[in-house]
């Protein structure tokens, strides 16, 4: 059963950092191009940041450039989001999806294959 699974998430003051990971179950990890999203309560879920599956490229949103960082390991099948700088505005629950081949701008469009539950980040004032 293709499985996609979040971890990281928690709480942390602004100005603090979190290292989200995610890993897949049931899948060609090295096949698939990774993104995360986000979303906070009341409003839709909006893209982060995604790299291909190739690791040639990598995309963020305005909002989280210059502090976010994505990174695959294809020999430990993970995907990680190192969050820098966090802000009250970056509070949301963030999944994180997986698109067969996926690679390049279509990668900041919610189109995937297979998304996990969420993790929680919580960013105080």
């Amino acid at each position: 059963q293709e499985q996609v699974i979040e971890s990281g998430g928690g709480l942390v003051q602004a100005g603090g950092s979190l290292n989200l990971s995610c890993t897949t179950s049931g899948l060609t990890f090295s096949t698939y191009g990774m993104g995360w999203f986000r979303q906070a309560p009341g409003k839709e879920r909006e893209f982060v940041a995604a790299i291909g599956w190739g690791e040639s490229n990598s995309y963020y949103s305005d909002s989280v450039k210059d502090r976010f960082t994505i990174s695959r390991d294809n020999d430990k099948e993970t995907v990680s989001l190192q969050m820098n700088s966090l802000k009250p505005s970056d509070t949301a629950l963030y999944y994180c999806a997986a698109e067969h081949g996926g690679t390049g701008p279509r990668l900041m469009t919610p189109n995937y294959d297979y998304w996990g539950q969420g993790t929680q980040v919580t960013v105080s004032s």
